[in-house]
């Protein structure tokens, strides 16, 4: 039933002259979501209150109550049509009336890790682009129908929401930065393998796919503990992002997955100094993709001791920056940043290997990313102590991987398992720091066990040879005709 209501919803979308993609689709649905699930986590809220003898004051005022403007119903639990907003009624009560209201909770809101404070932040952040009031009457309505009651909706619904950013991701544009394939998630966390108690960061947060995942990890890690779950909701995931739109659907994904109220703000994270980072400000764990490609302005550069508009490579500065000693860290990153040769790359692979311990480079194939035509490799290393040694896998398929043939667990089975001995095989390999070139740093993935394949040769070789064949032939040809 949730799949297809998602589908309904994207067809009344489609035909709104204000959403124009997927992305707005995504964005528009997430919204009017949040409201359902708000609605639906006061009534919780209120029955928990009464069966422990107490009152329960909510959170939204009664006029601004989904069940007052969105669906008022009449006593048979059917839609009261006679009192229901619609058409440009509905559009300017929610433009003017219910956004407003809604930013106003950011400033009265006691800190930014209660959930007053995220529906400020969210509704400062996002706008109603659904230009019709009919076509917003039916996506409320279609919303209305789905649940956040059980465990089992929750689960449905975050794993729905999952398959929307990830069709987001699918779209084009900037859709992709948004979306982690999450086998590749899944793999990351168990080789760095997270603890109940550890603090996880993501500093280029996007759709959250790390923290929903880590949270999914580690809440079926063991039998969990009242304090455990607390740990979990309030202590435990942090992240920002620099997008607003990505803000958006992040909150909402780990709302989703049922992270009550994600401690994720809205900021560019690069624009932080790296010197005001201290002790109180670090954290246990690091997973990440940053965005790779991207290009930095001089002023965001200052932040960082070593100079470079690679928004990748000053990600990598402050994850070692922010990392607390002893702490894990997997981050994606393209490949090239084993082997540039330009000044700021050598220094910061030399930073790297020199702070931290990189034990392990995964080596992931092209396609692996969907819509992106870079290939990447996952860094592992803790911070603390000097590289010896880094164990590298490479990541070889008998398939070409795209949108319909995507990178699965059991691809990175085998580099799991290895992972947890640093073996050689025909598609691992270890090499020792000690024997590096120390004027660049570089850490090529040459996996000295592939079968080296044949070079290919110049075209002018080959006509060459051609020629060379066709004269032998004809020698040939002429000596059995003089025999005859």
């Amino acid at each position: 039933m949730f799949e297809q209501t998602f589908k309904n919803i994207d067809d009344i979308l489609h035909k709104d002259a204000g959403c124009g993609s997927e992305l707005d689709y995504v964005e528009q649905t997430s919204w009017v979501l949040f409201l359902k699930y708000l609605d639906d986590f006061e009534k919780d809220r209120q029955v928990a209150a009464e069966l422990s003898g107490k009152e329960y004051s909510n959170i939204i005022a009664s006029e601004y109550q989904w069940s007052v403007w969105a669906t008022p119903k009449t006593n048979d639990g059917k839609i009261d049509h006679y009192s229901t907003l619609t058409g440009d009624d509905l559009k300017d009560f929610v433009d003017h009336k219910l956004f407003p209201y809604l930013k106003k909770f950011k400033i009265e809101a006691q800190n930014p890790n209660t959930i007053e404070y995220k529906i400020g932040e969210i509704f400062s952040e996002i706008k109603n682009k659904i230009q019709s009031g009919y076509n917003l009457r039916e996506v409320v309505e279609r919303i209305d129908t789905l649940k956040f009651r059980t465990h089992t909706d929750k689960h449905e619904m975050s794993h729905l929401y999952e398959s929307k950013i990830k069709n987001m991701g699918n779209a084009g544009r900037n859709g992709g930065e948004y979306y982690t394939p999450r086998p590749l998630i899944k793999t990351i966390i168990k080789v760095v393998a997270p603890k109940i108690g550890d603090t996880i960061y993501d500093g280029a947060v996007g759709s959250a796919g790390f923290l929903c995942e880590a949270f999914e990890y580690l809440k079926t890690s063991k039998k969990l503990t009242s304090q455990d779950v607390e740990v979990l909701q309030k202590h435990t995931f942090y992240g920002k992002e620099k997008k607003g739109m990505a803000y958006i659907i992040g909150i909402m994904n780990m709302i989703l997955h049922g992270v009550e109220a994600p401690n994720i703000i809205h900021t560019n994270t690069l624009a932080e100094n790296l010197a005001d980072i201290q002790e109180k400000d670090r954290y246990d764990v690091i997973l990440a993709n940053p965005p790779f490609g991207g290009k930095e302005r001089a002023e965001v550069q200052q932040n960082f001791p070593i100079k470079t508009g690679e928004t990748a490579s000053l990600f990598l500065q402050h994850f070692i920056k922010i990392l607390k000693a002893g702490g894990r860290a997997g981050v994606v990153i393209k490949n090239t940043f084993l082997s540039n040769t330009d000044n700021a790359s050598i220094g910061l692979r030399q930073l790297l290997l020199e702070n931290c311990n990189l034990h392990t480079v995964l080596d992931l194939p092209s396609g692996t990313f969907t819509g992106a035509g870079v290939k990447t490799v996952v860094l592992f290393f803790e911070k603390g102590f000097a590289t010896r040694k880094v164990w590298f896998y490479q990541l070889n398929l008998d398939r070409n991987l795209g949108k319909t043939n995507s990178l699965n667990e059991n691809d990175l089975a085998d580099f799991v398992e290895l992972q947890k001995t640093n073996a050689d095989s025909d598609n691992s390999w270890t090499i020792d720091i000690a024997n590096i070139d120390k004027t660049t740093y570089d850490l090529s993935a040459k996996n000295p066990n592939k079968k080296q394949e044949a070079t290919l040769r110049e075209p002018k070789d080959i006509l060459a040879e051609i020629q060379l064949l066709d004269k032998q032939s004809a020698e040939i040809l002429n000596s059995i005709l003089e025999l005859l």
